[in-house]
Formats: C-alpha cells, sequence, structure tokens
C-alpha cells in the first residue's frame, strides 16, 4: 500500500456488540490536518448512535507516534424538548491528531480506545460504549 493511503481498518469489539467500531488514520493533505476517522455501524436497525454526549477517542498512553487536538467543530445547541440526535452511521467521525515531534519514520500500529453512547428507539433504553482500536500510522 503507498504510504499516503490511509491506515489499515483494525477493530477489537466484544461478540454481540450493537455497534460495530472501526478506525482509521488519515494522513494530512494540503490544506487538511490529521485526522482518525472513526466509523459506527450499528448491527441493529433499531440502535442509533448519540451525538451528544459525542464521542471521543483516547490515543493509547505509551504511544509516540500520534498527539491529540482538541476537535475544531462547533457544539451544537440541545434540542429543546429532551429530543435526542443521532450520528448519520454512513458518516465519519474525524478526530484531529498531529504526528508528535520525532516520531520515528516507518510503519507503526497506534493503540487507542473510543468511548460512546447508543440507544435503542424500539426498546427506549441508552447505554455507554467502548471499543479498543488499533492504527496503522506511516510516519514519512
Amino acid at each position: 500500500m503507498p504510504a499516503p493511503l490511509a491506515g489499515l481498518i483494525l477493530l477489537a469489539v466484544g461478540s454481540g456488540s450493537l455497534v460495530t467500531v472501526s478506525a482509521t488514520y488519515m494522513p494530512p493533505v494540503k490544506g487538511s490536518e490529521a485526522t482518525v476517522a472513526v466509523q459506527f455501524t450499528p448491527t441493529d436497525p433499531a440502535i442509533r448512535v448519540n451525538e451528544d454526549p459525542a464521542p471521543r477517542l483516547a490515543l493509547g498512553a505509551g504511544q509516540q507516534v500520534l498527539g491529540e487536538k482538541a476537535r475544531t467543530d462547533v457544539k451544537k445547541p440541545r434540542p429543546a424538548g429532551g429530543e435526542a440526535h443521532y450520528l448519520d452511521p454512513a458518516v465519519p467521525v474525524a478526530f484531529p491528531v498531529l504526528l508528535k515531534p520525532g516520531a520515528a519514520a516507518g510503519q507503526h500500529a497506534v493503540k487507542a480506545s473510543v468511548t460512546y453512547f447508543y440507544c435503542s428507539k424500539s426498546e427506549g433504553w441508552c447505554r455507554k460504549g467502548t471499543a479498543d482500536v488499533s492504527l496503522d500510522v506511516h510516519v514519512p
């Protein structure tokens, strides 16, 4: 795979999970920053991933390749009347990251965890979900 292409998607979720979580490192291109794109795919059509509270990405503490950056997207106001809003499962959530200064050149596996909340529209419950992911990151 050529270096500028996105990293391989790797995921680790428990069997029977209602949401499959995958993540891909997207290297910077002219005019944009590097991101980790996280895709949430419900395995049941009644399951929805919440927009608020927003999903969170935590990079592995021991890794020396990527650093977290603050998200720059504007927080949407909560809807009136407690109406929930959900993420579009076709659109990944982008988390800005940066290559750490001094990161060694080459391919690296970077571990991270994703925390999110999801609900069953048909059964009327919500839960917290977490997933561990591994990202292939190419450092030029």
